[in-house]
C-alpha cells in the first residue's frame, strides 16, 4: 500500500547506475526531495536552495543545521573557510565523517541562516559521489522523523515515503554496533583545534587522524 503511494522507489545496483543517478538528477532539479543510501545511514536530499523542504518531512527543529554533500574535496574551499591541511581532509574523506568550517558567501543563505558555519561531507558511497560530481552540491539529513532511530534499508522509514519523491533503494546497509550513530561530527572552525559535535560512527579513527596532525581537542 505504501509503496504505491510513493512517486518511485528505484532499486540501484550495477546494471542502472546511470539511471539512477539521472532519475535523482531530474527529480532534485524540479525542487523535490529525494531518499538515498549513504555509507552510514539512509538519507533525505535536495537542492540547498529547498532545504527547507527536509525541515518540514522530518519535522526538524529550524535550530538544527543541515549538512552540505559535496563530491570533491575542492568543494570545500568553495564552501568553507578550510582551517586544516588538504592531507587531513583526504585522510578522513571521503568517509562517515563531517566537518565543520566558517560558511563563506558562496553558500545560499538560506542554507542554515542562523549559523556561520556549515558542516560538509563527502559519503564514501559511489552513487553520493557521481550524484554531487555530476549535479551540485545537496543539503543532506537523515532520512526520519526528527530525533527519531536512523535507516539501514528503506522499510525502517516508511513513515514518511508519502513525503518523498523519490526513493533509491540500495538495500541494506551493513549493520555494526555503531551503524545507526551516523557520520562523526567535528568542528574544525578554529585552527588547530578539533572539537567533537557527535561521536558517530568513526569517532576513533577520526580522533586518531587529527591528533596525528597535531591538532588539539577543545571542550
Amino acid at each position: 500500500m505504501l509503496r504505491a503511494m510513493v512517486k518511485q522507489i528505484l532499486k540501484l545496483d550495477k546494471t542502472n547506475f546511470e539511471q539512477s543517478v539521472q532519475r535523482t538528477i531530474d527529480c532534485l532539479s524540479k525542487n523535490k526531495v529525494a531518499a538515498v543510501p549513504t555509507d552510514t545511514i539512509y538519507g533525505l536530499t535536495s537542492m540547498v536552495t529547498n532545504s527547507d523542504l527536509l525541515y518540514k518531512i522530518k519535522e526538524r527543529s529550524g535550530a538544527k543545521p543541515i549538512a552540505l554533500c559535496v563530491g570533491d574535496i575542492s568543494d570545500f574551499y568553495i564552501f568553507s573557510k578550510v582551517t586544516v591541511s588538504e592531507t587531513l581532509l583526504r585522510a578522513l574523506l571521503p568517509g562517515p565523517v563531517t566537518l565543520i568550517f566558517e560558511r563563506t558567501s558562496a553558500l545560499p543563505e538560506v542554507m542554515n541562516p542562523n549559523s556561520d558555519t556549515i558542516g560538509i561531507r563527502i559519503p564514501d558511497h559511489p552513487f553520493m559521489i557521481e550524484l554531487c560530481r555530476r549535479f551540485q552540491p545537496l543539503a543532506l539529513t537523515s532520512a526520519n522523523i526528527s530525533d527519531g532511530s536512523s535507516c539501514l534499508k528503506i522499510e525502517e522509514f516508511e513513515n514518511i515515503w508519502p513525503k518523498i519523491d523519490l526513493i533509491i533503494d540500495g538495500g541494506a546497509i551493513p549493520e555494526t554496533n555503531l551503524s545507526r550513530y551516523g557520520s562523526t561530527v567535528v568542528d574544525l572552525s578554529i585552527p588547530g583545534q578539533y572539537k567533537i559535535v557527535r561521536n558517530g560512527s568513526a569517532l576513533k579513527q577520526t580522533a586518531a587522524v587529527l591528533i596525528k596532525e597535531g591538532l588539539t581537542e577543545r571542550q
